[in-house]
């Protein structure tokens, strides 16, 4: 397994967050950084946010439409889902925050394969950043949630991640914390839970990072990026087939096609068949979200991915394609966390593999040289 020598100039990745693959500061609860050393290094990367208009280099109609339905774009807001973001609170023990996972200190992920929540159970799922997800066209790997502010009200009910039994609970627990009078301030009513994935949804509307030296380059600086990173674009948008679930351009920023795909990742060690039939009398017996979301995360039937959603056989084992910005610092990759590096990624992708029973074909071997996985390796991460 190789690995770089000098993790610095991110292609795709706002130079800014170049800092962030430094270590992070330990000693908060499961392996994430302390909450306060958080706070400052998002209020560091984050800075001052224009509410009023689309982040540079974002198209302001397509940043109007990629708004949760629910996000309040205002400074109030946004202040208060900064807190409740990295408010441990929200759990059931008070020692998981949305921060507990999606680290401003590790790249808004926490870097490990898969999720740890209270009591210390590990989850089956990675945790995908929440840099851009604002502008993902559905939340979670399997898209159960539509937007932030779906997504938000999710694991705190889950129990392997958060545990509130219930939206009572979780909003007992936050009166507790003294929150009650500010949601007055600044929605004018008693605090709801609707409101409380709001105000979270809203503060992540400003974790946007874009603008890095693979657009310079797409703007016509050739100097943006080094000569094996341009080898690497040629063969991202020819012989590697990236395009295919990885188109990134001005209208797509993100480099993915909001898509759900098998791979050929999921289910390696696992029973398709037994699991799908697991799974539909799992929910027929209860087709809430909240069962839904507890058995994606927390049981084997997370490897059956976008058919948990859909029921339809042709999305058995299907993932969504994850964004590329910050790619480079936001491993390790696939929906359970099973590659560390972009090499190993590459090498899956080269070697190909059938990719679901159900269905005729797979993905077709890359035939890619060993220099050429390196040069497309160089342009996704020098």
């Amino acid at each position: 397994m190789r690995k770089h020598s000098h993790p610095g100039w991110l292609l795709l990745a706002a130079p800014i967050l170049a800092a962030a693959d430094a270590p992070a500061p330990a000693g908060g609860a499961h392996g994430a950084a302390p909450m306060d050393a958080q706070r400052a290094r998002a209020d560091e990367l984050v800075g001052q946010v224009a509410l009023d208009r689309a982040p540079a280099g974002l198209d302001p109609v397509l940043w109007k439409h990629q708004q949760p339905k629910q996000a309040l774009p205002k400074p109030e807001v946004v202040a208060l889902g900064e807190k409740l973001y990295f408010e441990a609170a929200l759990s059931k023990d008070g020692t998981v925050a949305c921060a507990t996972c999606h680290d401003s200190t590790r790249s808004f992920t926490d870097r490990r394969n898969v999720s740890e929540g209270v009591a210390d159970q590990l989850g089956r799922r990675n945790a995908p950043t929440t840099m851009n997800a604002v502008l993902l066209g559905s939340q979670f790997w399997d898209g159960r949630a539509a937007d932030l502010t779906e997504q938000a009200k999710q694991p705190v009910l889950n129990p392997v991640e958060m545990a509130q039994p219930d939206e009572a609970a979780a909003l007992k627990s936050l009166q507790a914390a003294g929150y009650g009078p500010e949601f007055q301030k600044v929605f004018g009513r008693a605090m709801t839970y609707d409101d409380v994935a709001t105000a979270i949804a809203s503060y992540e509307t400003t974790l946007v990072f874009l603008d890095a030296p693979y657009d310079a380059f797409l703007a016509g600086d050739a100097g943006a990026i080094d000569a094996a990173a341009q080898r690497g674009f040629a063969l991202f948008e020819g012989k590697g087939r990236c395009t295919a679930c990885h188109q990134i351009n001005a209208t797509n920023p993100l480099g993915t096609d909001n898509r759900f795909h098998n791979v050929g990742v999921s289910a390696r060690t696992q029973n398709f068949e037994g699991l799908v039939a697991e799974a539909l009398t799992a929910l027929d017996a209860d087709p809430s979200m909240k069962k839904l979301d507890e058995l994606a995360v927390g049981t084997n039937l997370s490897e059956l991915g976008r058919f948990m959603v859909t029921r339809n056989r042709a999305d058995i084992g299907s993932f969504r394609t994850p964004q590329l910005r910050n790619v480079g610092i936001t491993g390790p990759y696939m929906h359970d966390g099973s590659m560390q590096t972009l090499w190993d990624v590459m090498d899956h992708y080269n070697k190909g593999g059938e990719v679901n029973p159900w269905l005729d074909g797979g993905i077709e071997p890359l035939a890619l040289s060993d220099a050429e996985i390196d040069d497309l390796v160089a342009f996704l991460f020098p």
